[in-house]
């Protein structure tokens, strides 16, 4: 009975998720084609890249479903992360912290390389959201990994047709500075290095848990707290609620994230003690 229940609500999540990545493949593939907006090509390429990536990895090292999409997944991480750095470095460079992060330059600015960065991000999402889909890489009735992209999806898309926000969402994405390293310990666990005493695994939690508390949790209560203290700058409008809806989104996800990720480690050293 319980089994069946968990087959009916994974079908629920299956039918709402595809839906919502239809019609949004279906407003890009329309952006594109009859608005001429040639530029959001750049989504679709993101989209190839991690596809062919897939293909890769699961023709030449594994066809672990997991294994390949872990992969990817840290794959995509560590070329944001590095595209990312790269963009805040020379713009802090070019401008200086005072005006590269003023209301102005966050909502209506665009940074050197933020808007194709993002179409490229946008692209892995619809990617991943895909493939998780396929291979059934999800629990629960409401999967917070789906719901985690859709969020962006919706986000990221809607910044990119109205061309406001994009430095605030490549801001957002420094957090995957510590996907990085949530994907590393996947990958090391699937590959059988599961001893906590090892001084590169020690080295990985040390690294986890300050990307965690650095690149995500706190980077995201500062980007809420600054969309708050700016709200009065901002024109009537979607950006406003779209930006604070996107922002307690992912900081009620990073919540949970925080709590999963000390549950693995506690879960680790336990099993190390019952080895020992």
């Amino acid at each position: 009975m319980a089994r069946a229940e968990q087959s009916n609500n994974s079908k629920v999540s299956a039918f709402f998720f595809g839906a919502t990545l239809f019609l949004w493949a279906a407003s890009i593939a329309f952006e594109i084609a009859v608005n001429g907006r040639r530029h959001l090509t750049v989504v679709a390429v993101g989209v190839l890249f991690f596809q062919t990536a897939n293909f890769v990895i699961r023709r030449f090292i594994s066809k672990d479903p997991l294994l390949v999409n872990t992969s990817v997944s840290l794959l995509h991480s560590s070329l944001t992360s590095a595209s990312v750095v790269f963009i805040l470095v020379n713009q802090w460079i070019i401008k200086g912290p005072r005006e590269m992060f003023s209301h102005e330059e966050l909502v209506t600015g665009t940074w050197y390389g933020a808007y194709w960065a993002l179409c490229f991000s946008c692209g892995y999402f619809a990617y991943d959201q895909l493939d998780m889909l396929l291979y059934r890489l999800y629990s629960g009735f409401i999967p917070a990994i789906l719901l985690h992209h859709l969020i962006l999806l919706v986000c990221f898309t809607l910044a990119l047709y109205k061309d406001v926000t994009i430095n605030y969402l490549i801001l957002s994405l420094v957090c995957e500075l510590h996907s990085i390293f949530l994907h590393t310990r996947k990958v090391r666990r699937m590959a059988g290095v599961r001893d906590v005493n090892n001084p590169l695994v020690q080295l990985e939690w040390v690294l986890n848990w300050a990307t965690f508390f650095i690149t995500r949790l706190l980077c995201h209560i500062l980007i809420t707290y600054k969309l708050i203290i700016d709200a009065h700058k901002f024109d009537e409008g979607i950006e406003l609620p779209l930006a604070l809806f996107g922002m307690a989104g992912m900081n009620f996800l990073n919540v949970f994230l925080g709590i999963d990720l000390f549950k693995a480690f506690k879960r680790e050293r336990k099993q190390q003690k019952h080895q020992d």
